[in-house]
């Protein structure tokens, strides 16, 4: 059941703790002296933190714990996807041109708000009368919140101060704890908050799936991986979660809460909807064309046969799109496709989806279908009741046959884990004899990584941990092949070149640097000199 859309002034008498601003939160709906008397109020506060809706019952974009837009645009600084628009706050934290006083989603990102009611919560449920164990479930969740965002600066921005109650405007200034202090707080609050919680799938609450999938996650970052191994093994072996049987079905309102979702954002239409699902949409259809795929993700799917476009004989790179990973298709939108009644035309010089012939257009000449498989059955797109998905097991499973092999714990195990990906996905099995040393199968689960998650805002994470963003992330981003002619009848494509691309930016990475995010440099001249700035800014 989707969590109601609950109005409730959270912050009453304490004062907002942020390195960014210090204000009180309006008084004008309760005070500390007629709240936290009856269950149901703290049941409505803990819903409150998880829907952020203020205090005219309305949602706050990108106030709930957690935001769907943030989801879908993480995915813009990585070499997954591009931002073709400077003012959304995504494009120089892909390209390596933020800075301090540029920081775009930075600044906003840095935010302890969360935090600051997740600890007003925790130092007030105690007041109102409960049962004993729903009072240790309510507590858990509100953990399992706090730790997800802290874990969030900390692969962000990396040293951040770790607060643990809510303070007063004197007290606020102080200095950041290091990376790996935050991380261990985050672990040490998951696996507490996890022993009083119970596994349950669907993803409307934290649960103990939640904040064990989240800590393996932590552990991952740290390469911990025997850490990782124990964690997901303990979630698969629960029995709680399994991989939903359709891959493209999977993202769907009709389906959403399945037994593959761990933990997710929960929108309902004309109440809580989420109104920026357009922004992925092509610019014929009445899109943004905000977050479009790169040719680099488009040419990490396999073949349907199960090789790479470099090893495969039967790719054609004429036919780039045929027999391919179903995966490809059912994420995104290329030339040809058959997307929305029609065949998809963006290399037409007079097409509105013509990368320069319009603001919307993809840069790449291609579009997300993920979330968007037919658009007409939505009666607004800009207002939908479609639950956005930040956890799944899928991911568990990747997790647990990453950390073995990185190990060299190489079994039958390790093989039957990527194929349950592989296979709902209607791939084949991995070949034993070609994925049977460690640094083949590494490359495997890495492009599974790559191609399971695409568009779900992970793939930062991954190749920062992996330390490979330094050799993805610099030079030019391609997209489609820019020279041909779309079949209108039957969406057959015949290029012209096979070599001139759609061109989107260039970029650069420096390692040492933009493995982190700028502290924006208001948080810094607010801290009144007890915040440092990361290296190279």
């Amino acid at each position: 059941m989707k969590l109601k859309n609950i109005t409730i002034a959270l912050s009453l008498a304490t004062l907002l703790f942020s390195c960014q601003k210090l204000d009180q939160e309006p008084l004008d709906a309760f005070n500390a002296d007629n709240f936290w008397k009856t269950e149901a109020e703290a049941d409505f506060a803990v819903a409150g933190l998880y829907s952020g809706t203020s205090s005219d019952g309305k949602l706050v974009e990108g106030s709930a714990w957690e935001d769907g837009t943030q989801i879908f645009y993480m995915d813009c600084t990585s070499d997954n996807s591009n931002s073709d628009f400077p003012w959304e706050g995504f494009q120089a934290l892909g390209n390596g041109t933020a800075t301090p006083t540029n920081a775009g989603n930075a600044e906003s990102r840095y935010s302890y708000e969360h935090i600051r009611r997740a600890n007003y919560i925790l130092e007030n449920i105690d007041k109102a009368p409960m049962d004993a164990e729903k009072r240790k479930r309510l507590i858990a969740e509100v953990r399992v919140i706090r730790a997800y965002r802290y874990f969030d600066m900390a692969t962000l921005f990396g040293a951040v101060p770790i607060v643990t109650k809510t303070l007063a405007k004197e007290d606020a200034f102080i200095p950041a704890n290091t990376q790996q202090e935050v991380l261990a707080f985050v672990e040490k609050e998951l696996k507490e908050a996890a022993a009083d919680l119970s596994y349950t799938a669907g993803g409307t609450r934290m649960t103990k799936g939640a904040a064990l999938g989240l800590l393996a996650r932590c552990y991952a970052f740290q390469k911990k991986h025997q850490e990782v191994i124990n964690t997901t093994q303990e979630i698969i072996a629960s029995g709680t979660y399994k991989l939903f049987n359709n891959y493209a079905g999977l993202f769907e309102e009709t389906n959403e809460n399945n037994s593959e979702v761990m933990m997710n954002i929960e929108y309902l239409m004309n109440v809580q909807g989420y109104t920026m699902l357009g922004i992925m949409l092509p610019n014929s259809m009445g899109g943004w064309g905000s977050i479009v795929p790169t040719q680099s993700l488009l040419d990490a799917y396999e073949t349907a046969e199960g090789k790479t476009i470099k090893e495969s004989t039967s790719y054609n790179p004429s036919n780039p799109y045929d027999k391919r990973d179903p995966r490809l298709a059912a994420t995104i939108v290329y030339p040809g496709a058959s997307y929305n009644g029609k065949y998809f035309d963006p290399l037409n010089p007079k097409s509105s989806d013509f990368p320069s012939a319009a603001d919307n257009a993809s840069s790449t000449a291609y579009n997300y279908r993920k979330y968007i498989q037919n658009p007409s059955i939505y009666k607004n797109l800009w207002n939908v009741g479609t639950n956005i998905i930040v956890m799944r097991y899928a991911e568990m499973l990747l997790l647990n046959a990453e950390a073995k092999i990185e190990l060299g714990q190489i079994d039958n195990s390790v093989y039957e884990a990527i194929d349950q990906v592989r296979v709902r996905a209607s791939m084949p099995k991995v070949d034993k004899t070609r994925y049977s040393d460690q640094n083949k199968l590494r490359e495997l689960v890495r492009r599974e990584f790559r191609v399971e998650l695409a568009g779900e805002g992970r793939r930062r994470f991954d190749i920062i941990r992996w330390g490979i963003a330094k050799d993805v992330m610099n030079g030019p981003v391609y997209g489609a092949l820019s020279k041909g002619k779309v079949d209108p009848k039957t969406g057959k494509v015949t290029y012209s070149s096979l070599t001139d691309r759609f061109f989107s930016e260039n970029r650069t990475f420096k390692a040492g640097k933009n493995e982190l995010w700028p502290i924006p440099q208001a948080v810094i001249d607010n801290s009144k000199g007890t915040l440092k700035q990361n290296p190279g800014y």
